[in-house]
């Protein structure tokens, strides 16, 4: 029964309580499907009866319910179109009308909305938000605009294309106008409300989206009406740079207020502009160069300024990489006081950072890590200081190791007074002595040749590792400087540092220790030159089991599960030293499985860090993947259950990488049958629900692959073949999932007799030739073409060419001459995977070979199919032999959540399905002799009369190999 309004208010609120939170969710969720829900979620949203926290709730629903429904993943409405209308036509006054936390999760529904519908689908939409605006309602100006920029600010991370361009000029010819005047009409109500806080308060909010909408409009191309505008746009951002009004001053040290927050958002703009279009912006620069110093000179060490700062460091970073600009810095006596009055104030450790080092710690460590996100005051401080050493590299290295002298030589006045003066120290050598961009797999590639990264750590370093009297931020030093310079080491080297790191493992100090064990990780990541570990894994096996119990041990020191998951550094150095020791842990698998599996068990309930999980399931996966070939049916008997029940509690985040072990599990064990266990598993697994979640797909279709090869003969004893089928046709119907479909159809290909599949080639046929028509893409075309061949070389199992044209006969008739040169021909001259060329070579061989309709029904085709086959023998396809190697998974770079992310410990590999075919060509050349002698010289005879000289010699030579 549908829920009414209150009665779905009141689940939502009890949504918000931990204690019922997953029962409610689940309720709410089973009424996603009832039309109208979505509006109902909207009423519940408006309604100011509603307390604020239901009315939050409601929204943050809404927004999931769109990212999951709003269309399938060929851009096709989920919803009724009636609901899609509403939707669209409520939202935006909705935006307008509810308080700033609800609008931040309305906006990013609209943003996805956005993404499929905007601006073909949604052509009335700048119009409407254009006729909203009013000349002094800044509540509902805000509003508008933070609607405007929920779905301009999607432009910021694309790639430039047409379709993009289109779009952005579409909005600039309705909005770009109305926005310029938008901001005047602004600027003359916060010159009339100087002393008005509340009304300035607010204006400095519509100002704050509009700053960041200057951003948005401009992040691609800069529009023709900002360029024609371009002195009157620098004068308003100048005046608002430099602008200062007690009764906007706020009161915290750490918040941000107003006057931060858009002064920050004008540097964001200055960078890009300097950037991207200084030629146009090249008078107005300099004026912003002078005020950026004013405001770095005299803005306080306060955390609230933290952003401001690394932003205006982000701009004079911009200009300084401009050759003309950065003469300015040339001057020692410039540079003595950038170095001095900027540099220096903010990379010097504060209180506030000590603080967050002891009470946040997991908080100074992803804000301190080199390559982290995050914008510190350091970080920007280190980019400017590294960009004016690419322009003057031996002044800015003497004049800053002077500083570096100085601050060592306070240090050792007073070690216990002045730790603080060798941390500045530290980092400012750091960041004179890399050069170029250190990166998250290697660290620093490349060094200032004026400084002696080895020296400095032996003299001032070394010891800070050796002895217990250190700072604990002294250690975090020393460990970071291995971890940046890791790539620069010598394996000589490393032999004798290594066990200082892994010592600082039983640090008491969580920075220590979890730097020590993210250092740990990276080094035992490094190989040399000739591709050999830096490390040798026979010199960390002896340690792993104690190394791997004493991480385990740190990981579930509190048992709370968002404390066991809060540290993902720690399980991605569980995930390495078992990646490292590969077979060896099978002696240990009793204890790490024991671990990983009640890390497991706590976190299922609430995954709250996604990094942390995907390490986590790396680790089991490294555990499978080494030990399961041995331990199979220990690890099958120990795991399944647990998976079963974070199946069973739809733990969403979980289910994909679970669906990929159990695969692992399966393919660990070759030619087993199919125990119980997955025996009972494959109902759930063929029935609909488990596919409806985009993420699991991938995961699903590769653990079917690997149990129906075990259970051919129940999927057919059981009438499941015909679900598995249905599978494959709901997949190939989406472009997002049309590979899936080819790879579970070439798993049934291989898997049942031909007798068994008879009834359902031409409708399998039909659904492909369908998608060919009516909707192809070029994935699909490849696979249905890699498919063709897949099927054709398979003739001695009753496949092959000619049974594939008597197929597409029964779809209809002929259809396969044209099919035949236009698709699968053309096509086959683009494969680019060895293993694919490779099954089109044997496939158009036997063709050519033994294909009685490319004799009698098509003969013009047997020598355009020999020509293609000899173009593929040119470079003749060699499949990759089996490679141990795990590829480092960038986890910056991944989406992470409810979705699909491959697990690299159990990679699946690509496999040689013709093996014993070693020499193609050498092959090819005896296949066609036997088949000539098989049928009477025929093959002899095509060659002959069909073939130009040039073929003819290049095809007589392979038949002599």
């Amino acid at each position: 029964m549908a829920l009414q309004e209150s009665a779905l208010a009141q689940v939502l609120e009890a949504s918000l309580d931990p204690r019922q939170n997953k029962q409610a969710e689940l309720q709410i969720r089973g009424e996603e499907k009832r039309p109208g829900f979505s509006l109902q979620l909207l009423q519940i949203i408006a309604s100011s009866s509603y307390q604020y926290t239901t009315r939050l709730a409601s929204a943050l629903f809404f927004k999931n319910f769109i990212k999951r429904n709003w269309t399938d993943e060929d851009g096709n409405y989920k919803l009724s179109s009636g609901d899609v209308t509403a939707i669209k036509t409520e939202i935006v006054g909705l935006m307008v009308s509810v308080p700033p936390g609800i609008q931040s999760q309305l906006g990013e529904a609209i943003s996805v909305i956005a993404d499929s519908d905007f601006w073909q689908r949604w052509p009335s939409l700048v119009e409407d938000l254009v006729a909203r605006l009013t000349p002094d309602n800044i509540a509902v100006n805000t509003g508008i605009l933070l609607v405007a920029h929920s779905i301009f600010g999607r432009w910021r991370p694309l790639f430039r294309s047409d379709n993009l361009f289109t779009e952005i000029n579409y909005v600039l010819e309705r909005f770009a106008a109305p926005y310029l005047n938008q901001w005047q009409a602004l600027d003359a109500y916060i010159e009339n409300n100087k002393t008005d806080k509340k009304a300035l308060t607010l204006a400095f909010g519509e100002l704050d989206v509009v700053t960041q909408l200057l951003y948005d409009l401009s992040c691609q191309d800069l529009p023709p009406i900002f360029e024609d505008n371009i002195s009157s746009l620098a004068a308003l951002l100048l005046k608002y740079l430099t602008y200062d009004n007690p009764v906007l001053h706020s009161d915290s040290e750490d918040e941000a207020g107003p006057l931060e927050v858009v002064k920050a958002n004008i540097f964001e703009v200055l960078g890009l502009f300097v950037q991207k279009y200084y030629d146009a912006f090249q008078q107005q620069a300099k004026e912003f160069v002078g005020s950026s110093w004013n405001l770095l000179t005299s803005v306080s060490l306060e955390t609230k300024n933290d952003l401001l700062v690394s932003k205006a460091l982000g701009f004079l970073t911009s200009i300084a990489r401009i050759n003309e600009e950065a003469q300015a810095f040339q001057d020692e006596a410039v540079l003595n006081q950038i170095v001095e009055k900027v540099i220096l104030p903010n990379i010097s450790l504060r209180d506030s950072d000590v603080e967050v080092f002891e009470d946040e710690p997991i908080e100074y460590i992803r804000r301190d890590l080199e390559g982290s996100d995050s914008e510190t005051r350091r970080r920007a401080a280190t980019d400017f200081l590294r960009q004016l050493m690419v322009q003057f590299e031996e002044l800015v290295t003497r004049n800053v190791m002077g500083y570096i002298t100085k601050y060592l030589q306070n240090y050792a006045a007073d070690r216990k007074k002045n730790w603080r003066s060798k941390d500045t120290a530290v980092y400012l050598f750091c960041s004179v002595a890399a050069k170029g961009v250190p990166t998250a797999s290697h660290g620093v590639m490349q060094t200032n040749p004026l400084t002696d990264i080895g020296q400095f750590f032996q003299e001032n370093l070394a010891d800070d590792l050796l002895t217990d009297t250190s700072h604990p931020l002294l250690k975090v030093d020393a460990i970071k400087f291995l971890y940046l310079f890791r790539s620069l080491i010598t394996k000589d080297q490393w032999q004798q540092v290594m066990p200082l790191l892994v010592n600082h493992l039983g640090n008491l100090h969580y920075v220590v220790y979890t730097y020590a064990a993210i250092a740990v990780e990276r080094v035992l990541y490094l190989s040399d030159d000739s591709g050999k570990p830096v490390i040798d894994p026979g010199a960390v096996t002896p340690l792993s089991k104690d190394l791997l119990v004493h991480l385990f041990s740190l990981i579930e020191k509190d048992p709370a599960p968002q404390k066991v998951q809060e540290n993902e550094f720690l399980m991605r150095c569980v995930m390495r030293v078992l990646i490292v020791i590969k077979y060896s842990v099978i002696s240990q698998t009793d204890n790490v499985l024991g671990h990983l599996l009640k890390i497991t068990n706590i976190i299922h309930a609430n995954p709250s860090n996604p990094r942390f999980y995907y390490y986590h399931f790396e680790a089991l996966g490294a555990l499978i993947r080494y030990a399961g070939p041995t331990q199979s049916d220990q690890l099958e008997q120990a795991l399944f259950d647990p998976f079963i029940q974070v199946l069973q509690n739809n733990v969403e985040e979980f289910m994909p990488y679970v669906f990929q072990l159990f695969a692992a599990l399966l393919e660990a064990k070759e030619n087993a049958a199919l125990s119980q266990n997955f025996q009972s598993l494959m109902g759930p697994v063929l029935a609909p629900p488990l596919w409806e979640q985009r993420g699991n797909v991938p995961a699903l279709v590769r653990l079917l692959q690997a149990i129906v090869p075990r259970a051919s003969s129940i999927v057919v004893q059981n009438n499941q073949l015909q679900s598995v089928l249905g599978l494959f046709q709901k997949l190939a119907s989406s472009k997002a999932n049309e590979v899936y479909a080819f790879d579970l159809l070439e798993t049934v290909v291989r898997s049942f007799q031909p007798d068994v599949l008879e009834q359902y080639w031409t409708p399998i046929v039909q659904i492909m030739l369908t998608r060919l028509q009516n909707s192809s893409t070029q994935n699909f075309q490849n696979r249905f073409v890699r498919f063709f061949h897949f099927f054709s070389a398979r003739d001695k199992e009753g496949l092959g060419a000619d049974k594939f044209i008597t197929v597409t006969d029964n779809v209809q008739h002929d259809v396969f001459r044209g099919l035949y040169t236009h698709v699968i021909l053309a096509t086959t001259a683009t494969l680019a995977q060895q293993s694919d060329r490779k099954t089109a070579v044997i496939s158009l061989a036997k063709i050519c070979g033994d294909s009685e309709a490319f004799i009698s029904r098509y003969p013009k085709g047997w020598p355009f199919t020999c020509n293609t086959l000899l173009k593929q023998l040119e470079e003749p396809p060699v499949p990759a032999a089996k490679d141990d190697a795990i590829q480092d998974h960038d986890v910056e770079d991944s989406s992470f959540g409810v979705g699909f992310t491959t697990l690299q410990t159990i990679r699946k590999p690509t496999i040689d399905v013709w093996p014993e075919i070693v020499d193609t060509r050498k092959w090819v050349g005896q296949y066609l002799k036997e088949a000539d002698s098989r049928h009477g010289g025929r093959v002899g005879k095509m060659v002959q009369d069909t073939l130009g000289d040039d073929a003819k010699k290049v095809l007589n030579a392979y038949m002599q190999l």
